[in-house]
């Protein structure tokens, strides 16, 4: 069976569990999210594959860009990525990773550049699903009344990484703020 290699990284906001397959990420989730063992269910069987503690290349740079973002000096990650799920999950998680540094999008928004203005709660199911955080911002979207709402991470962690970022908060009233 093919082997996925996981390493922990400790970083400054929560513990993060990262994961890559043939020289590209497939994981970078929060070590004690709720919804852990479905991810790593769905990693697994989509890419039949079984996880296995050790490093790889991949990792050794998510590990370094990682640092580089909490230190404020990287905006912008350049990792190989392989998202498994569904079409419209990838759909989604691509346009999350389009979503700039400092910047926030709320549900009503994703749907909308998605060209499904009904599909709401289709997205944010998605969001929740993204299994790459932080490199995949899923922490840049919000409710639209501005309002942080659920993040696998948790809501301290979201408030903390779009602090880290001065993110506008961008509401479909178009009200703005910094965290």
């Amino acid at each position: 069976m093919e082997k996925i290699q996981i390493h922990t990284y400790k970083g400054p906001i929560g513990e993060l569990v990262l994961g890559s397959y043939q020289e590209r990420l497939c994981l970078c989730e929060w070590a004690f999210r709720k919804m852990r063992k479905a991810v790593d269910s769905r990693i697994q069987n989509g890419l039949k594959a079984e996880f296995e503690p050790g490093k790889s290349e991949v990792i050794e740079q998510t590990i370094r860009q990682l640092e580089e973002y909490f230190e404020q000096k990287r905006k912008v990650f350049d990792i190989p990525l392989l998202f498994v799920g569904s079409e419209f999950q990838r759909s989604v998680w691509e346009k999350l990773g389009e979503i700039p540094f400092g910047e926030t999008r709320t549900y009503l928004g994703l749907s909308k550049e998605l060209g499904n203005p009904d599909a709401i709660r289709a997205v944010a199911t998605a969001n929740g699903a993204n299994a790459i955080s932080i490199i995949i911002p899923c922490h840049r979207v919000i409710g639209s009344d501005g309002s942080l709402v659920g993040y696998a991470g948790g809501l301290d962690a979201k408030k903390r990484l779009l602090k880290l970022e001065n993110a506008r908060v961008i509401s479909n009233k178009d009200q703005m703020g910094l965290f």
